[in-house]
């Protein structure tokens, strides 16, 4: 009882601290405008901490770390295909196919809304101020490491939970060591409201290129 007591206190004292955090942070933002491509929802909380719009249909859904690099070396290609429901499954949450990719849409409530979204947010992409995020998780192995290292795109960073050296677009997570991937990054450190993927400086990032 007092666990779950204790837990309650630290969201809400969190909450109050990532606000402060938040207008912060959105007086430093330069890049208003920028199109985030990401294989979690990481991306989107990124975005939503500084009240950018969502200038991309990859939302609040996550996609598996072979699909995601599916996607991504033909990008333009699977971009022009329209979403197909997959039906009948057990899942809690609409599953959507964009060609031979499956789209995990975790905060949509049915395949409708995730089509309206996906239409809405598709019109925005700005592929010439984009940014693309992975972590490897969700099935990401060293190859796909070193596949997402050496695709075209410009702006790119990948999540690791242990250092890689030879992968130049990675960017290592501490506290994930003796697990298999980093966790769920938009996760709160302590009590102070920062997130775990604050230890990465998105802000700059954004603005800098």
């Amino acid at each position: 009882m007092f666990e779950k007591l204790l837990k309650k206190v630290r969201i809400q004292i969190n909450k109050l601290f990532r606000k402060a955090i938040n207008r912060h942070q959105r007086k430093l933002i330069k890049n208003n405008d920028l199109t985030l491509i990401s294989s979690n929802c990481t991306g989107c909380l990124m975005l939503h901490d500084l009240g950018l719009r969502y200038n991309s249909p990859f939302v609040n859904m996550f996609i598996n770390a072979d699909d995601y690099i599916k996607l991504l070396k033909r990008f333009s290609e699977y971009m022009q295909q329209s979403l197909q429901c997959i039906e009948n499954t057990d899942s809690e949450y609409p599953l959507v196919a964009l060609g031979d990719i499956t789209l995990h849409c975790v905060h949509y409530k049915s395949f409708e809304e995730v089509v309206e979204k996906w239409n809405s947010r598709k019109q925005r992409m700005n592929l010439e101020n984009c940014f693309v995020i992975f972590t490897d998780r969700d099935g990401c192995t060293y190859e796909h490491l070193k596949t997402f290292d050496e695709l075209p795109f410009k702006n790119k960073i990948v999540f690791t939970h242990k250092e890689y050296k030879d992968i130049s677009s990675s960017f290592y997570i501490h506290g994930f060591e003796e697990q298999d991937a980093v966790g769920a990054l938009q996760a709160y450190k302590g009590w102070n409201g920062v997130r775990i993927y604050d230890e990465f400086d998105y802000i700059t990032w954004f603005n800098e290129n």
